[in-house]
């Protein structure tokens, strides 16, 4: 105002009020007109934004509602996520492997999907809660790594179940046999079966209090590599930057696609039917498995108490009678094969009944520039061997170590961290491909000479202990 007024210069010779008295009046006025009508503007401007406010209340709302607390808009200043990893993917090993990057000291930033709502399988009459139909047989190397990052005690122990022995039958009235046990490995137990649902129960916990790791919801629409890293950008415009980028988002992986890794892919034009039932003379603790040519892979897995799981790897036409049965018709298949061992089988309540397609997938390539792939992105087996989920705790297991071990001055997407990664891996994960496809061949061939063959194959081993040992090392994750 003062400015305005000629106030600071007006001791100069210039200043109107000393030089013309008429004209500074007249300038004062003009002046003083111009910044009434100023002042008049800006009140009209803000009534008529607040009238606007006044309006649209429920507009604002609406706006504001669609915003969750936690995330941000892709406008906002926060869009933008930097971290040293970012896994993708929502499943056991994706979080697993983002517990395992925060203990070793990297921020971690896990890409999941939006939740979809669920039914909410409470328990049954407000008892005990539903026996999950998806279980993992886990070896010694997951108990391992999970006991590493305090998951493993944080599991409901009263629903984790040690396998003390497997018996393995082959097909046909004189069917060979082979015999595993944790005495003969001297072990404790050759694995523990864990329900899905137990699993990511836990470790849902352990990454509420880890600090390094940031949970963001959102679908990837690209995947970009430089030289400097990579970024994953969302549908909804947000960007993750990171160094290293790791696959865990399962089978039909969209990390995997993005960095255009082809695969090898063989349907066995087979479903794995799963669910659970009580048996009526205790299982001591032991898997049963049957091989049977026509009917499939038959597995029985040990659950607490009096329980079992059923993995029934079926022909497809198979499946889809199975999954049209009742519960006490599929039961009463069932007994042809474990009356003997188990007695009569009842489902569990609720009875509930999952099918998985099965196939084996090989991607060409564990790694991209500054990707890595882990679980069943890099690796999808048949589940005959139940080590599926163990592969995949492998994987994180060398995937740490390799990125612990390296040079002061690599990063951990470096392309030589990631060729070790991928070195480190070949070996056991090849051979359990190729032992997982070929039993899945051997004993899918309906011919009566083969039937012979493997029937004596089967007895044979079971009577060469070194060999058995090797192989329940090598199962054990020894």
């Amino acid at each position: 105002m003062n400015n305005i007024l000629g106030g600071p210069g007006r001791n100069r010779t210039t200043d109107t009020r000393i030089f013309n008295p008429l004209l500074y009046q007249l300038s004062y006025q003009a002046k003083r007109g111009m910044i009434i009508a100023t002042r008049s503007r800006l009140c009209k401007s803000r009534l008529q934004l607040s009238s606007t406010a006044v309006r649209a209340p429920a507009e604002v709302r609406h706006r504001h509602a669609a915003i969750m607390p936690g995330m941000t808009t892709p406008n906002s200043s926060t869009a933008h996520t930097t971290s040293d990893v970012c896994i993708v993917g929502n499943g056991a090993i994706a979080k697993t492997a983002a517990l395992g990057f925060a203990q070793a000291g990297h921020s971690v930033t896990l890409l999941v999907p939006a939740a979809n709502p669920t039914a909410n399988e409470g328990a049954i009459g407000g008892g005990e809660r539903p026996w999950d139909v998806r279980v993992y047989a886990l070896n010694h190397t997951a108990r391992d790594l999970l006991g590493s990052l305090k998951v493993w005690d944080a599991l409901d122990a009263s629903r984790v179940a040690p396998v003390d022995a497997m018996a393995v039958n082959g097909d046909g009235k004189n069917g060979g046999s082979l015999g595993f046990d944790a005495f003969g490995a001297h072990t404790g137990a050759l694995a523990w079966i864990v329900e899905d649902s137990n699993l990511n129960g836990a470790l849902d916990a352990a990454l509420k209090f880890a600090h390094k790791v940031e949970i963001v919801k959102g679908c990837g629409a690209r995947l970009r590599c430089g030289p400097q890293g990579a970024q994953v950008l969302l549908e909804d415009g947000r960007r993750i930057d990171a160094g290293l980028v790791i696959g865990a988002d399962g089978r039909d992986s969209w990390v995997r696609g993005q960095c255009d890794i082809g695969i090898d892919y063989r349907s066995y034009l087979q479903k794995a039917i799963v669910t659970n039932f009580s048996c009526e003379k205790p299982h001591h603790g032991v898997a049963h498995q049957w091989f049977t040519c026509s009917d499939g892979i038959i597995a029985l897995l040990p659950l607490p108490g009096n329980r079992v799981s059923l993995v029934w790897s079926a022909p497809e036409t198979l499946a889809a009678t199975l999954l049209e049965e009742s519960m006490g018709e599929l039961a009463v298949r069932l007994g042809e094969y474990a009356d003997e061992a188990l007695g009569t089988l009842r489902p569990l309540q609720p009875e509930l009944v999952k099918a998985v397609p099965l196939a084996l997938v090989r991607p060409h390539a564990l790694t991209a520039p500054h990707v890595a792939l882990i679980g069943d992105a890099a690796h999808a087996i048949h589940p005959l061997a139940g080590h599926g989920m163990n592969l995949g705790f492998g994987d994180i297991v060398d995937l740490l170590r390799v990125v612990a071990e390296r040079e002061e001055h690599r990063a951990p997407g470096d392309e030589r961290v990631l060729a070790r990664y991928a070195r480190a891996r070949k070996e056991d994960v090849l051979l359990m491909q190729l032992a997982t496809d070929g039993l899945e061949r051997l004993f899918g061939a309906n011919l009566e000479p083969l039937r012979i063959a493997r029937n004596l194959g089967l007895n044979l081993l079971d009577k060469l202990p070194f060999i058995k040992r090797q192989l329940m090392a090598h199962a054990l994750g020894q």
